[in-house]
């Protein structure tokens, strides 16, 4: 299969597939050196876009290089990602036609608590963020519970 790198119009630029993919497909891998949360926080602290992708460990991430670096979020992905064996594979969710661009949601779970992180995937569903449901949700307790006064839990 061919994947090319090119403008997109979610985000600056995107991944596309030349060729159509079947659904259940295991499109690409996310390559990178893997670095810990900290070493990334502090190698990218001054810079708005990285490329990191959180593994499933939660202390590790991929600096992502390579075309699956460039695929953009959407709330209406056509891909999806899994980790396997400590790699981490974009696999299609649904039969994706030649010329598409490729998507996942990025399901984002960290981040400065004054980070929005501003989706424009233009999805009927769009989220209006790159945060995962649950991290909105969480997000919004904390916020309620320091509003109303009551302490925030940690866990």
């Amino acid at each position: 299969m061919g994947l090319l790198v090119r403008p997109s119009a979610i985000h600056s630029t995107g991944c596309y597939t030349t060729t159509p993919i079947p659904a259940n497909t295991f499109v690409v891998e996310y390559t990178g050196p893997r670095l810990s949360k900290e070493a990334a926080d502090e190698r990218y602290n001054e810079q708005e876009e990285t490329y990191l992708f959180g593994l499933d460990d939660g202390e590790h991430v991929i600096d992502g290089f390579g075309v699956a670096a460039f695929i953009n979020h959407s709330c209406d992905p056509n891909c999806e990602t899994d980790e396997l064996e400590g790699r981490v594979w974009i696999i299609a969710l649904r039969d994706i036609e030649a010329g598409e661009e490729l998507t996942y949601d990025y399901n984002l779970y960290d981040g400065e608590d004054d980070d929005k992180s501003p989706c424009s995937c233009g999805a009927k569903n769009c989220r209006g963020t790159l945060f995962s449901e649950e991290e909105l949700e969480r997000r919004g307790k904390a916020a309620s519970q320091s509003s109303s006064g009551t302490p925030v839990s940690s866990d």
